[in-house]
C-alpha cells in the first residue's frame, strides 16, 4: 500500500494546521489524559482544572486514508511537526477547536505546546503518555461547561486531531487533511516498523 509523506510550505498562507479537533478516536490513536485536582496537587482553590493534555501530532506515524485513489497512508516527520507546531502558534490558532471535525467549538484554548526532546524527563511521562521523541503535545483548556459535562466527563472524546493543509513530498496539490479514525492492523504495524528502520540507517 502506498506511503506518503506529507509537508508543508510555510510560503503558503493557508498551509500547516488550522485547528485542533477533540475526538472519540484519533487517528493518531494517542488518548489525552483530562486533568483535574486528583490527578494534579495544586492547591485547594484549583477545584477541576478542565484542561486536557495530549499528543497532537506523532512523527512517522502512518495514518489511514482513502481517496479518490484507493487506499494510502500519511506520515508526517519531525521536522513537518516542528514546523506546524510553530506556524499553529504564530498564525494566531490557539483558539481554534472542532468537535469530531465537523462542529466549531467555543472557549477551548491551546495553552501549552511542546515537541517532546527526552524519552524520561517529559512533563508527558508524567501522566502515562510514552510517545516518541518528536511528537507535538498540547494542553487544552476547556472554558465551555457544556462540552466538559456532555464530552469529555462521559468520555465521548478521548483523543486530540488535527486538521489543515498539507502537501505531500511527490508535489501533488495541497489538501485539506482531517485524520480518519482507524485502528492499526497487521499492515499497518509493518509499516511502522519499516519507518523506524529507515530512521535507524539514517
Amino acid at each position: 500500500m502506498r506511503i506518503v509523506e506529507l509537508i508543508l510550505d510555510e510560503e503558503l498562507e493557508d498551509a500547516g494546521v488550522e485547528a485542533i479537533s477533540i475526538v472519540e478516536s484519533g487517528a493518531i490513536e494517542s488518548d489525552f489524559v483530562a486533568l483535574n485536582s486528583q490527578e494534579i496537587k495544586l492547591a485547594e482553590v484549583d477545584k477541576e482544572k478542565k484542561i486536557l493534555l495530549g499528543a497532537l501530532l506523532i512523527p512517522n506515524k502512518p495514518i489511514y486514508r482513502m481517496g479518490d485513489e484507493g487506499e494510502y497512508y500519511i506520515f508526517f516527520s519531525k521536522d513537518t511537526i516542528v514546523k506546524a507546531s510553530q506556524m499553529y502558534l504564530r498564525n494566531g490558532y490557539q483558539n481554534n477547536s472542532t468537535l469530531e471535525h465537523a462542529q466549531a467549538l467555543k472557549g477551548l484554548t491551546l495553552v501549552e505546546s511542546w515537541i517532546v526532546e527526552s524519552e524520561t524527563q517529559d512533563k508527558s511521562r508524567k501522566y502515562g503518555l510514552n510517545v516518541p521523541i518528536g511528537t507535538w503535545m498540547g494542553s487544552v483548556k476547556v472554558n465551555n461547561e457544556e462540552v466538559w459535562q456532555e464530552y469529555v466527563k462521559t468520555n465521548k472524546v478521548n483523543g486530540f486531531s488535527i486538521e489543515g493543509y498539507f502537501a505531500d513530498k511527490m508535489e501533488r496539490p495541497k489538501e485539506k487533511i482531517k485524520e480518519d479514525l482507524s485502528k492499526e492492523d497487521k499492515i499497518l504495524n509493518k509499516i511502522v516498523n519499516i519507518l523506524n528502520s529507515n530512521n535507524e540507517t539514517k
